[in-house]
């Protein structure tokens, strides 16, 4: 099982994401770098992503949608209210409390939150279970 850590300001995506939980992270098999990595090894979906390719994120300091003119926008709020529903994360709320607190006690907070109880390895947002032993730590 792939043991790349997540616990990485760098994989943290415009849109309030831990790429570091992301299944396609994850995986063993040509896994993706995150949002800030090379296109090649990404989901379609992700490569493409509007969000990534947002002129309004480009004109920010720090490239999160929180710092921009428009934030919550239509396309943020559309996958916030997906990922609550599905995942039981939201990307707003990731984003007001980097704003809030900073990037460090964001990463703090995300290192509890999808460390696994029974092994230590990483919890899969999608799967709502740990990667390592598979043991399922919640359901959403």
């Amino acid at each position: 099982m792939n043991k790349r850590t997540s616990l990485s300001a760098d994989l943290i995506a415009a849109c309030g994401m831990n790429c570091g939980i992301c299944i396609a992270y994850m995986r063993d098999k040509k896994p993706c770098p995150g949002c800030h990595g090379d296109d090649t090894q990404k989901p379609r979906h992700c490569a493409h992503c509007r969000i990534v390719e947002c002129a309004y994120i480009k004109n920010t300091s720090t490239g999160l949608c929180v710092d921009c003119v428009k934030f919550p926008c239509t396309r943020i709020n559309q996958l916030d209210k997906r990922y609550r529903a599905n995942y039981g994360m939201s990307m707003i709320e990731n984003l007001l409390t980097i704003k809030a607190h900073g990037m460090g006690t964001f990463l703090a907070q995300e290192q509890i939150r999808w460390t696994c109880i029974h092994c230590g390895g990483t919890i899969c947002v999608h799967r709502g279970e740990c990667m390592e032993c598979g043991k399922v730590q919640f359901t959403s």
